[in-house]
């Protein structure tokens, strides 16, 4: 199946919240660092981490006070975003990521009392530059402490760190596939370096599929290259949000009105005008997603992907840029589709109990199921719906 679905909006560019880093300088001396209008979107050593940027942020961001964590003066007025806040706040830190090759910031998510924590791995990874940065965790109550990289996946841009503490608080984790258009959420995180940011909003969409750059770390001649540059972009299946997101927010928490992890915050859409920072478009990885490849990654060191075994495309229609399904153009002996029975002209239109609108929907479901998953599949046969249930074989397979 297509591993890339690389078209794109025209009024829109979806981005990791990354921005690439700049070459490592004294703090006196860093400047104002315009990225490129395509970038990942944990932040620079001038930014701090978060979500795609186009324009400038300065240190002097960075050098804010930081307050003490949802504060409440006066209880009898609380509402439900300050109690979301309250339960969930404790949970969500601020990491600090630093290379020969510059440093960035980011948020994460508590996972376990005994200190396993969930980011991006475009935080983690400096977009894709290097598997061996430092990382250190400012914790809820303003401990910094030093953190080591369990694994990371650049399937779905998650990885888990890993801090020596015991007694933290972990996060809630709720059904993601439970929730609706319109509920209330809260997005926690560190936002150009303000710790525990509370912005409130909705539900914009469910089910919706995104590409963002790949932060997969490669090697060349015994030097590693950064990859996450777009030319490769990664499809993932994430839940829409209108709650303000901006650099720093990376691997921060969405949480619903009790406070319960829904997803993991990953990217935000710019304008394409070359401005930076929130237009109500944010972008989350589902809660369950991110549960299955964070246990994943501490049982194993890294996740596992399904793999369909088909070559697909958007199935358009004449004059017309709307796919109504993922166009099956070949079949891989042997692989998953050929054993459930799936053949080359069939369109996919539903897969796990989700519409499949195109290749990129197709791509960014199969890969958020763990390999070996079994899953209902219909396709349209000229006129004719039928259902599968397709085993699905592992990514890694491909190489």
């Amino acid at each position: 199946m297509n591993e890339w679905n690389r078209s794109g909006s025209s009024q829109f560019n979806f981005n990791t919240p990354y921005t690439p880093p700049v070459k490592a300088v004294e703090p006196k001396k860093r400047k104002a660092f315009r990225p490129l209008a395509i970038a990942a979107l944990a932040m620079s050593a001038a930014l701090v981490g978060g979500i795609i940027g186009s324009s400038a942020f300065t240190l002097s961001y960075m050098n804010f006070a930081q307050p003490a964590p949802v504060v409440v003066n006066n209880s009898q007025s609380v509402n439900w975003v300050t109690g979301a806040a309250a339960e969930a706040s404790p949970s969500v830190v601020t990491l600090s990521v630093s290379s020969t090759n510059g440093s960035g910031s980011g948020s994460g998510v508590i996972l376990t009392e005994d200190g396993y924590i969930l980011t991006n791995a475009h935080v983690v990874t400096l977009g894709g530059m290097t598997e061996n940065a430092i990382v250190t965790v400012r914790l809820w109550d303003g401990l910094v402490v030093p953190a080591e990289l369990v694994g990371f996946d650049s399937v779905y841009d998650l990885a888990v760190i890993k801090v020596e503490m015991e007694g933290l608080k972990t996060i809630k984790f709720a059904d993601s596939s439970n929730i609706n258009v319109g509920e209330n959420v809260v997005a926690i995180g560190a936002p150009l370096g303000l710790t525990s940011t509370v912005t409130e909003g909705i539900v914009s969409a469910l089910n919706r599929t995104i590409q963002v750059a790949s932060s997969e770390v490669s090697e060349e001649s015994g030097l590693q290259f950064w990859t996450g540059t777009g030319a490769a972009p990664i499809s993932i299946q994430v839940i829409q949000t209108d709650a303000a997101i901006n650099p720093g927010n990376s691997g921060g928490a969405l949480v619903n009105e009790f406070g319960e992890l829904i997803g993991i915050n990953v990217a935000i859409a710019t304008a394409g005008n070359g401005e930076a920072g929130s237009i109500g478009v944010g972008f989350a990885i589902p809660s369950n997603t991110a549960n299955r490849i964070a246990s994943e990654i501490i049982e194993l060191g890294y996740a596992t992907h399904g793999l369909l075994g088909a070559l697909v495309r958007d199935n358009t229609q004449e004059n017309s840029s709307f796919s109504t399904g993922a166009y099956v153009e070949q079949v891989t002996d042997g692989g998953a589709a050929a054993a459930a029975g799936v053949r080359s002209g069939d369109v996919v239109v539903s897969f796990g109990g989700q519409r499949v609108n195109g290749s990129a929907d197709l791509t960014a479901l199969v890969r958020a199921e763990a390999a070996g998953a079994s899953v209902e599949m219909e396709v349209l046969r000229g006129s004719t719906k039928i259902s599968f249930d397709v085993t699905l074989g592992d990514a890694s397979d491909l190489g």
